[in-house]
């Protein structure tokens, strides 16, 4: 069993924020600002592409509904909404979950790198994902 079946279980305590009979959301025990909180399906679905769509579009609306009360009630400027779906995207628990993490215009955390392509490179991802 992985350790969110564990919090919602409550084999393992957990600072909820909101809960329901699919979607438990609860502040992240590492997080990257204060308030970071983790919303997840209480089903065990290892990533994005095992959730059946009817939960995902549920859960996804769970997520928008915490994004609101995370922003108002503490008063964010702003916020990060994050999947990391695979252990190479940094997932660490394969429970699939979704990250909202406060911002603030001086926190220093970087989202990303960014780059470009090389000549011709964009031009075969395309042809790959349209065959």
């Amino acid at each position: 069993m992985c350790i969110f079946c564990k919090i919602i279980n409550q084999e393992i305590p957990a600072y909820r924020v909101y809960e329901d009979e699919q979607v438990l959301a609860f502040l992240d025990i590492k997080p990257v600002n204060p308030g970071h909180t983790l919303v997840i399906p209480k089903k065990h679905y290892q990533n994005l592409e095992e959730i059946p769509e009817e939960e995902l579009k549920y859960l996804i609306t769970v997520v928008k509904k915490v994004a609101y009360l995370l922003k108002t009630k503490l008063g964010l400027a702003a916020y990060n909404l994050s999947v990391n779906n695979g252990r190479a995207a940094g997932q660490e628990v394969e429970h699939l979950h979704f990250h909202l993490i406060p911002r603030d215009a001086h926190d220093q955390h970087r989202s990303w790198l960014r780059t470009t392509y090389a000549p011709g490179a964009a031009e075969e991802i395309i042809k790959k994902l349209r065959s």
